[in-house]
């Protein structure tokens, strides 16, 4: 079918319509990559790559001897038999390469860890051909069968030695599906992460409680017996069931939990009330300080550089302060310092 000619075809030159074609291809791939969700990777033709195993190097010399001495002593049966042989190989590298083909796998974000341990990630592997996947292995997972059109959850580790948030590298996907003499494989990308806290320190030292005034307009804690308040310092009569064992443990001292009603002791987790000179090491100090302050439910807030998180109590607020922990930058600090020079009037 001839192709229409308009007024636009006939005034452009070559370099535009190439131009305006070279433009609606890339639109089009545009458009087919924001229907796909960032989470989910495909295997493709041209990203499966197929090589022997040591099994098939050492088949491929038998293959080579049998081949040489049947030609050598012109023997149809060593010649029939090395043909078959060669057959099997070949039909085996064509089931292997092509059982990598039509699959998915979508990650999830993990939960957060601290650093130094194992971040995990849920994925899902996902047959979209319909047809069943024996042998299949992602890197750093144990090997799954996948039935046709099923999908199967595996969970993939890897190491958190450092804080801030953590993307999932690269995830290989392999078989050495059916005789094990080629191994097929292929690299996926699939967007996910997870947030890794600062590690914390083993020791921090206690935080300065805030007075907590009742409409009263009296500063004590209050005396009872339900709801836990706070800590102080052992005085002699007190009693040993209201000593925090664990915090002896960790050899704090002794101290006492104290009791009383919808009044909680009240302390600032403040950067520059953290003594240590490294930043990575106030971060981790700071990090214990938040863990401390959830288990003895005070109400506490933290304050850094550039950011402060008012006072609360409860999970969500300790992930928010970690989370604000683990995003921290040094820049943050060099910022909030230069903001404070140039708000000083004493600054010239």
């Amino acid at each position: 079918m001839p192709k229409r000619i308009t007024a636009d075809n006939m005034d452009a030159g070559p370099a535009e319509r190439l131009r305006a074609r070279l433009s609606r291809v890339v639109t089009n791939l545009r458009r087919k990559r924001a229907a796909t969700p960032d989470a989910v990777a495909s295997t493709h033709h041209r990203s499966i790559y197929i090589l022997p195993t040591r099994a098939g190097l050492g088949y491929g010399l038998v293959l080579m001897a049998t081949l040489l001495g049947a030609l050598n002593y012109q023997n149809n049966l060593g010649l029939l038999l090395t043909f078959l042989m060669i057959s099997t190989a070949l039909v085996g590298m064509h089931h292997c390469w092509f059982q990598l083909l039509g699959l998915q796998v979508r990650a999830r974000d993990g939960l957060p860890v601290f650093a130094g341990e194992t971040a995990r990630f849920p994925v899902t592997l996902v047959d979209t051909a319909g047809k069943p996947r024996p042998q299949l292995t992602l890197v750093g997972a144990a090997p799954l069968t996948l039935a046709a059109g099923g999908e199967a959850q595996v969970e993939l580790t890897r190491p958190a030695p450092r804080r801030g948030p953590m993307a999932l590298d690269r995830v290989v996907l392999e078989t050495r599906y059916p005789f094990g003499l080629f191994r097929a494989w292929t690299q996926l990308h699939p967007q996910a992460a997870v947030l890794v806290y600062p590690s914390p320190a083993p020791h921090a030292p206690q935080p300065a409680m805030l007075p907590r005034f009742d409409q009263q307009g009296r500063g004590d804690l209050g005396v009872g017996a339900e709801d836990f308040v706070g800590p102080r310092a052992y005085r002699p009569g007190d009693s040993p069931r209201q000593l925090d064992w664990k915090a002896f443990a960790r050899e704090r001292g002794l101290i006492v939990k104290q009791f009383g009603g919808d009044q909680s002791a009240r302390v600032w987790l403040d950067w520059d009330a953290v003594p240590a000179a490294d930043p990575e090491q106030r971060l981790s100090l700071l990090a214990r300080q938040v863990l401390d302050a959830d288990a003895l439910n005070y109400s506490y807030g933290l304050r850094l550089p550039g950011l402060t998180i008012d006072h609360d109590r409860g999970g969500r607020h300790k992930h928010r302060c970690l989370a604000a922990l683990a995003r921290f930058a040094p820049g943050q600090q060099a910022a909030a310092a230069a903001a404070a020079g140039h708000d000083d009037p004493k600054q010239g």
